[in-house]
């Protein structure tokens, strides 16, 4: 049922349309909850868990808040605000410590915190509100320029075209959408003229779009098209698919041709790059990965390994034969020379030993 809720004195332009809906009793929600909710996202229990926290009622921006509290990408820009920035400024005003495990900061912590009592802890806090009142109303919402992007919106069209085109990684570091945040933010900056166009838009990870800043234009797109590069009449551009033993988007992996060891096997890029030093660093992520899922297979079919070297001739003069980048995983038994001493050293067979 519609009708219009008004109020006597106001012309009807004032008035409010009221749709009146079904009401849902406990055992029908406790149903929709735990039988019938299809979810893309966290979004419908969030928003329920608000509704009901507050008696049935939450405001547009209570639930914004409670959806935010679940954006981990939020969390992560926000970290790195306190470490790189608030967390510094404190520290070197000697207000705070880091409270660190091991070289990472976790925390942080009043210097002499004990000392002060419950009515100056209160006392306290509210001078921090009152800095914080008295700069908003002399700042406004320029405070929170620097996270402005197309007047705060990328629309959900774009940001998912952004995405599928690179493949959910960061189109710098290659950092996937499972391991950290990633952002779609402007190539070109607004402030320095950029468009809120398809093409101004490239995906980057918190880590690097918070370095990159929002002076910098440069424009990673093209780094994932060059990962379909192939050299005709390379070796490794052309391998046999019986001979791949494990792949992944960027690299996969062979059984060395003239094996040192048993099991001797070779990662290798997709991509005709003929210098190790001249690997994407998604194609360095993506072989240190395939590695470790070698190195764990080989452990499994030989438990006899005890050992491995890992190795790339990078160059004609320390021993590169084939022009595409190739590692090599070479595992190790115990007694299978008379004295392994040096490991990679005996590339110089002199200085092996030392």
């Amino acid at each position: 049922m519609h009708g219009w809720l008004c109020r006597s004195t106001l012309p009807l332009a004032s008035c409010k349309r009221v749709v009146k809906v079904p009401e849902m009793n406990t055992d029908q929600l406790h149903r929709y909850i735990t039988e019938q909710m299809r979810m893309s996202h966290v979004y419908q229990p969030v928003m329920l868990r608000e509704l009901l926290r507050f008696d049935g009622e939450a405001s547009v921006e209570q639930i914004a808040k409670a959806l935010l509290s679940h954006d981990r990408s939020q969390v992560e820009y926000y970290e790195l605000r306190t470490k790189n920035m608030v967390g510094k400024v404190l520290a070197n005003n000697r207000v705070v410590t880091p409270v660190r495990e091991g070289n990472r900061i976790v925390g942080y912590r009043l210097k002499d915190f004990g000392e002060v009592g419950p009515e100056d802890k209160s006392r306290l806090i509210a001078e921090c509100d009152v800095k914080i009142a008295d700069y908003i109303e002399r700042r406004g919402s320029n405070i929170w320029q620097h996270r402005s992007n197309a007047k705060g919106y990328v629309p959900g069209s774009i940001r998912y075209e952004v995405l599928k085109r690179a493949k959910y990684r960061c189109e710098l570091c290659g950092a996937t959408a499972e391991e950290t945040a990633l952002h779609v933010d402007h190539i070109v900056p607004r402030n320095n003229g950029g468009q809120d166009d398809l093409s101004n838009f490239q995906a980057l990870c918190i880590t690097c779009n918070t370095n990159k800043r929002d002076q910098d234009d440069a424009d990673f797109r093209g780094v994932a098209e060059t990962y379909g590069y192939r050299e005709a009449g390379c070796v490794f551009c052309e391998v046999s698919t019986d001979r791949v033993i494990a792949e992944n988007e960027l690299c996969y992996a062979i059984g060395d041709g003239f094996p040192v060891t048993p099991l001797h096997t070779l990662v290798i890029p997709k991509r005709h790059v003929s210098d190790y030093f001249d690997l994407f660093q998604p194609e360095l992520n993506a072989i240190r990965r395939m590695l470790d899922d070698l190195r764990s297979s080989i452990h499994g079919e030989d438990q006899a390994v005890t050992g491995f070297n890992v190795g790339v001739n990078a160059g004609q003069s320390a021993g590169q034969t084939i022009f595409h980048c190739h590692v090599h995983l070479i595992p190790r038994r115990d007694r299978d020379v008379p004295n392994p001493r040096g490991g990679v050293r005996g590339v110089i067979p002199e200085k092996q030993s030392y």
